[in-house]
């Protein structure tokens, strides 16, 4: 994913109008990064953004075994095998090297994550949904056509946006060939950095960007809705009609370029996100696993309500629909359905998708959540992770490779101790579950 351009001010040693200036500034800027991946999403089609950033065993211990000069002499005649033009190859090569920033940033691995919450409220600013709002008049005849041609909805298109660029307000200004040549040479994801690198240059050798303007992330992400080069090829679009395919300069052309890619992910057209509901007292929390799917009938008959007596939207009887608990039992519930999904195929994040849903939302004066967040425990560092992993392991729940990513053997795991315990097995890692079986 593109780098974090977000992130937690100190407001507390600030005084109140610098707190609000700051705050401001930090509403404005993209969340996407921010979010923290969810495991168990489906996978196809790739993604359109980078994918996060797994550990590796001792990352910085990983040396090239040649110089970058060398690496860029054998890439050149792997580039040229693929097709491309060698005098395109060295215009586009002439200033590269090696970048040590983008190094740091691959590797980075944060201790700390930000509760889904805060996250949310960064995500939802009145700001962002002002502007956003704004945009959606602005654009209108463009997102009619949009939606007409894709049948993904003006207000989900213009989310994205807003999430990945702050309406192309921050694209990145890092050249993508010179971060994917540095991420192809240092050797964490030769295979990756090598594909997205062949494809930046089949980019450039269409015609649709010259080398100087290709900017993006750290990480190769490009636009105003953060594609990968190889993302870009299968699905950006010249939707206005220039004879290119500029998702840099073209609202028009990045906005089609996502609800082509949305389409492809399952978008179903005229079908909501999914929404919130309550849970009965005694609900089997166990059924909250992504991969669990029900009718939303199904899951009306098990004790499955919406808030404040609400009846469900109309037409959504029949559709699958898996249960959602961001922070646990304790937290806001949602069932998602089909939309969702194809967010998550497009960032596979579980908080990122929430976001661009309820996001959407709000540009029409919806997307309010009934539900409270237990803001009095927040969420795991990655020691802590790391820690209950092992301890889970210890005790024979059997949580995998203590990583500190909690995918589906960790909440297989979590789940089991839970129950042990005599709690909701919801699959949520917290302090309560550490320190049980720290005293164990």
């Amino acid at each position: 994913m593109p780098p974090s351009l977000s992130r937690r001010w100190p407001v507390r040693q600030l005084i109140a109008a610098s707190s609000f200036i700051l705050l401001v500034a930090c509403a404005e800027k993209p969340t996407a990064a921010d979010a923290q991946p969810l495991q168990a999403a489906p996978v196809a089609p790739a993604p359109a953004i980078v994918p996060p950033v797994m550990p590796s065993a001792n990352p910085l211990d990983i040396q090239p075994t040649q110089t970058f000069e060398e690496w860029q002499a054998g890439f050149r005649k792997e580039a040229l095998a693929a097709g491309i033009r060698p005098e395109l190859f060295d215009r586009a090569f002439a200033d590269i090297s090696f970048d040590a920033s983008v190094i740091r940033a691959d590797r980075s691995q944060p201790e700390f994550s930000r509760p889904v919450w805060e996250y949310l409220d960064g995500a939802l600013s009145p700001l962002r949904v002002r502007k956003g709002q704004t945009l959606i008049g602005q654009y209108a005849d463009i997102l009619q056509s949009i939606e007409q041609r894709y049948g993904v909805d003006r207000q989900a298109l213009v989310s994205v946006w807003g999430m990945e660029s702050n309406f192309g307000q921050f694209q990145g200004s890092k050249s993508v060939i010179n971060s994917l040549a540095t991420l192809a040479y240092e050797g964490r994801r030769p295979g990756f950095a090598h594909a997205q690198l062949i494809a930046a240059l089949q980019i450039l050798q269409q015609g649709d960007i010259t080398p100087e303007k290709m900017l993006g992330s750290w990480a190769g992400a490009m636009g105003q809705t953060q594609f990968i080069p190889t993302t870009y090829n299968t699905h950006a679009v010249d939707f206005d009609g220039d004879g290119r395919r500029d998702i840099w300069g073209s609202p028009a052309d990045a906005l089609a370029s996502t609800a082509h890619y949305l389409q492809s992910s399952g978008w179903q057209r005229g079908q909501p996100w999914g929404f919130e509901v309550q849970m009965p007292t005694s609900f089997n929390y166990t059924l909250a696993d992504g991969a669990i799917r029900k009718t939303v009938a199904e899951w009306r008959q098990l004790g499955v309500i919406m808030p404040n007596g609400g009846e469900v939207p109309a037409g959504t009887g029949q559709l699958s629909a898996a249960l959602l608990l961001p922070a646990g039992h304790r937290g806001p519930a949602f069932l998602i359905l089909d939309n969702f999904r194809a967010i998550l195929k497009y960032n596979n994040s579980s908080s990122y998708a929430l976001a661009v849903s309820l996001l959407s939302e709000r540009f029409s004066g919806g997307g309010l959540i009934n539900g409270s967040w237990p803001k009095d425990d927040l969420p795991l560092s990655r020691t802590e992770r790391m820690e209950l992993q092992t301890l889970l392991s210890a005790r024979n729940y059997d949580a995998g490779t203590a990583d500190g990513i909690i995918g589906a053997n960790t909440r297989k795991a979590i789940r089991s101790a839970q129950q042990s315990f005599g709690w909701p097995a919801d699959g949520y890692p917290t302090h309560k579950l550490l320190e049980s079986l720290r005293s164990q």
